[in-house]
């Protein structure tokens, strides 16, 4: 057979065939799940706005603010978002007759921030010991137990909150600021309760919101009135002045109930503060 040299090369082309109306790549699902996402942050945004309270909204801001130095110990226990904020009140400012302020950590890298630990360990537990004793969960108690009703007591970030409100029927305080025999002997079961402890002390006055009809707005009258009334009660029952560093009126704009007119939005605030 004879060999052909001179043929010329056999060239194979192959094309490769792009279907136009085929796949586009997966671009426009990142932009759809973007948009879902978003959405569902706006409904979310609404559904908050919609469900909380002034207070609960200021917390939740606080949360997500890069300047609000975080505490180490958090508070909830009025259940979800009712509690304090979770930052210590020491370091967020207070609007009312009086103010806190804004104390630096004290000492340095070395060691001070495990002492400073420690000393907040044995306020929490002399806290804890405090309540046990108001509330009669040692056995005995400072308080009749028909007082029991009108006291919620917790330990947040700023100190031991004593709080004490009306119940139906039973006021603290009569006449705007006029207080009751209640009122008088809560009073001095606080002066003996702190008898166990050094802390300076806080009294906030809080009320419910009046209705509308009103021709003056009593609310702020009425917090002042009955906060410097029981702060004068305490002094009266032998509590050192120079412990009380701050009197706060809030009026009606820290509701603890959806009805801000209920009386258990009526309520005194007495705060042991942490040093």
């Amino acid at each position: 057979m004879t060999t052909r040299r001179n043929a010329a090369p056999v060239i194979i082309k192959r094309k490769k065939i792009i279907n136009e109306a085929g796949h586009h790549g997966g671009a426009w699902k990142v932009a759809y799940a973007d948009f879902v996402t978003a959405m569902m942050a706006f409904f979310m945004l609404m559904w908050l706005l919609n469900a909380t309270t002034e207070k609960q909204r200021k917390g939740i801001a606080d949360y997500f603010s890069p300047t609000a130095p975080i505490s180490r110990l958090s508070s909830g226990s009025d259940g979800m978002m009712m509690g304090e904020s979770v930052f210590a009140a020491d370091v967020l400012p207070r609007m009312g007759v009086g103010a806190s302020s804004l104390h630096e950590s004290t000492g340095d890298a070395s060691g001070g921030g495990l002492e400073k630990a420690d000393d907040t360990d044995e306020q929490t537990q002399a806290f804890q010991k405090v309540e046990d004793v108001l509330l009669g969960l040692g056995g005995e108690t400072m308080l009749e137990d028909n007082w029991l009703r009108h006291v919620v007591t917790r330990i947040t970030d700023e100190g031991l909150v004593l709080e004490f409100f009306d119940t139906p029927g039973e006021p603290l305080f009569s006449d705007g600021a006029e207080p009751t025999e209640l009122t008088h002997q809560i009073a001095y079961a606080v002066r003996e309760a702190s008898r166990m402890l050094i802390n300076e002390v806080a009294v906030e006055g809080h009320v419910a919101e009046v209705p509308i009809i009103r021709l003056v707005d009593p609310v702020w009258d009425w917090s002042s009135d009955r906060a410097f009334v029981f702060a004068q009660l305490l002094e009266d029952y032998g509590f050192s002045e120079d412990r009380i560093r701050r009197v706060t009126a809030y009026g009606d704009r820290e509701p603890l109930v959806d009805n801000t007119m209920s009386e258990r939005n009526n309520r005194l605030e007495v705060i042991f503060l942490r040093y």
